[in-house]
């Protein structure tokens, strides 16, 4: 059915919501002629909010935000499907691929805190034995590099419901958040405080440098995923498509895949394209020790990059 309306799937988040809508807005824009819709698929993670994040590889089965969409691209209910990257496995369901990948955002992660007598600056003066909530492994291990000293609790819900846990524990002092997510929300950091709608008062951000705090395989990036065979819908992707970040994130998942991670592993990866070339750095929690690794390679070959770190990380 070429005329019908070319269906583009999402979660039905805020943030989910805001990428969808950015991704049909760039489809209106490249193909005036086709007409699009967004639908909204609930996963397995929206339902089960109280589940740990922290042992999804243990306990709760992968594709937690991805499942449920594949199997609407499968059966043909939807068309292109829009994923935070960070949050689809490496390992996608026969017939499917990642057609396109948005031009990435800001990959940095963000240190959200209180703005009280403990703590009288960012990281380095967060105050002693300061409680951060993050159900990120890989956040809190590269927190605990720079503090050992700060404690940890996990902490689930969307940006709002997360700042607002924040401000309502009087002992928590802090939360981390991508700096994308909060972009794609509206929400800015000015003369160290956060602002935007439903902002406690007294909230401060401060940006986490990657050479404190690399972030995770995809953050920051938009990710499509379509049916393989699916021609007209790979039209549109090749349209879609930031070549350097696509590469990117295919770089940083290889490694995850070869690392045998998920989305929730503590390891931290960011690939940079420089011209013809792309520099992968990378930083592991998996073993009893920590392990870093960098490697230079070819823009036109992100699997053979991620697949040297990851040999450097395990030596």
């Amino acid at each position: 059915m070429p005329n019908r309306n070319i269906i583009i799937a999402t979660r039905g988040s805020a943030l989910a919501l805001a990428q969808a809508n950015h991704v049909f807005d760039e489809c209106r824009h490249l193909f005036p002629r086709l007409r699009f819709e967004i639908k909204i698929i609930k996963t397995t993670g929206d339902r089960i909010q109280s589940a740990s994040l922290a042992q999804a590889g243990k306990s709760l089965p992968k594709g937690l935000f991805t499942k449920e969409l594949e199997v609407a691209l499968l059966r043909n209910q939807a068309d292109l499907v829009v994923h935070s990257l960070k949050d689809v496995p490496t390992e996608l369901p026969g017939g499917l691929s990642i057609g396109a990948v948005l031009k990435r955002a800001d990959t940095r992660d963000v240190l959200v805190y209180k703005d009280h007598a403990g703590n009288k600056g960012a990281l380095p003066q967060l105050a002693e034995g300061a409680l951060v909530a993050t159900s990120s492994p890989r956040r809190l291990e590269q927190l605990r590099s720079a503090r050992p000293d700060l404690q940890a609790q996990e902490i689930r819900g969307n940006v709002v419901t997360r700042l607002e846990k924040l401000a309502e524990n009087n002992e928590m002092d802090a939360t981390v958040l991508a700096a994308a997510g909060l972009d794609r929300l509206n929400f800015t950091i000015k003369d160290d405080f956060l602002f935007g709608d439903a902002v406690p008062e007294g909230i401060r951000a401060e940006i986490l440098e990657s050479e404190v705090m690399l972030p995770c395989a995809g953050q920051a990036a938009i990710g499509i995923e379509v049916r393989m065979e699916d021609e007209r819908i790979g039209s549109i992707c090749s349209r879609l498509n930031h070549f350097n970040s696509h590469q990117a994130v295919r770089a940083e998942r290889a490694l995850l895949a070869a690392m045998g991670g998920g989305c929730s592993s503590p390891l931290g990866t960011l690939a940079v394209v420089e011209g013809e070339h792309m520099t992968l750095r990378a930083v592991s929690f998996l073993g009893n020790a920590v392990q870093r690794a960098e490697a230079k390679g070819d823009v036109r070959e992100p699997e053979a990059l991620g697949e040297e770190v990851s040999c450097e990380l395990r030596v």
